[in-house]
């Protein structure tokens, strides 16, 4: 499995992380996972599309162009054929980038692109084929560019979201209104229409992330870890760990810390929770 990222020029910084790629041509077979990390993206399956199973075991064909909404617990995919995909990281801050107004209503869906924007779809598509054709990714930068011309992130909510990443997700909501000088329900309403999850939300991805970064970079007991990020006991972090990841924190544990060959259906995991280290970064016009 082969995945690298690119960071999005300063201009675009406060709507887009960064561009990223991922290829696999001979991916294993078996349901694979990738875990919530507050962030909506937009995805072009430029291989075989994969096969998205739902909460209820029902699964569908992805559609080549998707745009991936705030999501709550884990996203399950399987592999139908050589993986190849090409995506784009808004910030939390740049989320309404793409679905507008219509943000908070597509949570936990992941919708085709073509059906939200026909016209930015087809653009996104020929952008994403370029830069996977030798191009660069200076194409995809200008149409984002374009897009997100006139559209200014939520300044108070870029300060909100800045104190949850910079305390892991390990702090009150009542404290972050009062630091950002909005009352609880003006944050409550405006974290929701420019982040598309509320608050608590964002803070509980942020606390896992955190503690999955700890579990995947160190060998400290998950008691352990669990309690530098604000879990209350390890009870707490276990619950946690199973409803947003879908799996037992032992396995994960030896997935992040052990061969990841060794655990294929977490492999995609992994590669999404380390970023660049511990995967083989390609040139994105590779």
């Amino acid at each position: 499995m082969d995945y690298s990222e690119q960071p999005a020029p300063p201009s675009l910084s406060r709507h887009v992380q960064c561009l990223w790629r991922l290829r696999d041509d001979t991916p294993a077979p078996e349901v694979q996972a990738i875990y919530a990390d507050g962030r909506c993206e937009l995805i072009a399956h430029l291989g075989a599309p994969m096969r998205l199973y739902g909460a209820d075991g029902d699964s569908q064909l992805q559609a080549p162009l998707l745009f991936a909404a705030q999501q709550r617990g884990p996203i399950r995919l399987q592999p139908t054929g050589p993986v190849h995909c090409l995506g784009v990281r808004l910030t939390p801050a740049g989320s309404p980038l793409i679905a507008g107004a219509r943000l908070a209503a597509l949570r936990d869906r992941i919708p085709d692109l073509r059906e939200l924007d026909p016209g930015f779809a087809a653009a996104f598509a020929e952008a994403a084929h370029a830069c996977v054709a030798g191009h660069g990714a200076d194409v995809m930068w200008a149409l984002l560019a374009q897009r997100a011309a006139g559209q200014t992130p939520d300044a108070a909510i870029e300060q909100a979201l800045a104190q949850l990443d910079r305390h892991d997700g390990d702090l009150r909501i009542a404290e972050l209104a009062r630091s950002t000088g909005l009352g609880l329900r003006n944050l409550q309403a405006r974290f929701l229409a420019a982040v598309g999850m509320t608050a608590k939300e964002y803070a509980r991805v942020r606390r896992l992330q955190a503690l999955l970064r700890s579990l995947d970079e160190e060998r400290a007991a998950i008691a352990d870890a669990a309690a530098r990020h604000g879990y209350s006991d390890q009870a707490h972090a276990t619950h946690d760990l199973s409803r947003w990841t879908g799996t037992t924190p032992a396995r994960l544990v030896r997935a992040l810390r052990g061969d990841r060959d060794g655990e294929a259906t977490l492999r995609l995991a992994a590669a999404f929770v380390r970023g660049h280290s511990g995967v083989r970064a390609v040139a994105l016009g590779d």
